[in-house]
């Protein structure tokens, strides 16, 4: 079984996976093609993605089952003793968002009971 989840791809590309994978929502794409199939739609999704990000899982003779591969994405793949982990970037301090303060200057009454309750 192979699994193919585009986003922000082009129009083409999902038309040339759509030959050989059935597109059951919108960008993910399933189906059982030979190893050497799936290889070279690997290799045009990573070709035509440009600016979008690709994810292929398939599965393999592993300890769990399965494999997958990524194409522009943040998160990566890392092997932690034969387990296949997904290894997230780390926040810095100043992306981290900060709770709100309090109301915003400039809101109605209403607004601030609603959203702050009374008192």
């Amino acid at each position: 079984m192979t699994v193919i989840v585009l986003t922000n791809c082009p129009a083409g590309l999902r038309g040339f996976l759509t030959r050989w994978l059935l597109e059951i929502s919108a960008g993910v794409f399933i189906g059982n093609p030979s190893a050497r199939v799936r290889d070279v739609l690997w290799a045009e999704v990573q070709e035509y993605a440009d600016q979008g990000r690709a994810l292929l899982a398939h599965t393999a003779n592993t300890e769990q089952g399965f494999t997958f591969r990524t194409h522009d994405h943040k998160w990566h793949p890392t092997d932690h003793e034969g387990l296949t982990l997904i290894r997230r970037p780390s926040e810095s301090a100043a992306t981290r968002k900060q709770p709100p303060e309090g109301p915003k200057p400039g809101w109605s009454r209403a607004a601030k009971r609603r959203r702050f309750g009374r008192g």
